[in-house]
């Protein structure tokens, strides 16, 4: 079954990219873009400002959709996750919901996390790396 997904890529003002660790299945304890299920009927662009407030405390605005992705879920499922280059309007970082930790990272930094699979190929792909 595909399953709705939004992912949230969010920059602070020196071009780092925000990240979560997972505490949750899949890929617990791995380094991720905010981001999770669409609430039935819920457009995917208000799943990700959702997502990204439940997760990190940090309000968003989805500035435009980035591109979509199929990464494997529990079982037989797939998510389907749009996701959204987003700016932050408000809020104060904190690791919430099933974020274990957040934080602020560079590009040469990515290279020392534990990363969810293709995260940072995909961002290569799309243009977004952070600086």
């Amino acid at each position: 079954m595909d399953i709705p997904a939004a992912g949230a890529i969010v920059f602070d003002s020196h071009r780092r990219l925000l990240l979560i660790q997972r505490g949750r299945p899949p890929a617990e304890l791995h380094w991720s873009v905010p981001g999770g299920k669409c609430l039935d009927g819920e457009p995917a662009a208000d799943a990700c400002v959702r997502e990204v407030m439940e997760e990190t405390g940090l309000l968003v605005r989805a500035v435009r959709h980035a591109g979509r992705v199929c990464r494997p879920a529990l079982g037989d499922d797939r998510f389907l996750i749009d996701d959204f280059v987003c700016e932050v309007v408000g809020g104060q970082l904190r690791a919430a919901d099933d974020a274990v930790a957040a934080g602020w990272f560079d590009r040469a930094a990515l290279q020392d996390l534990r990363m969810v699979p293709e995260l940072v190929e995909t961002l290569r792909v799309w243009q977004l790396l952070p600086d």
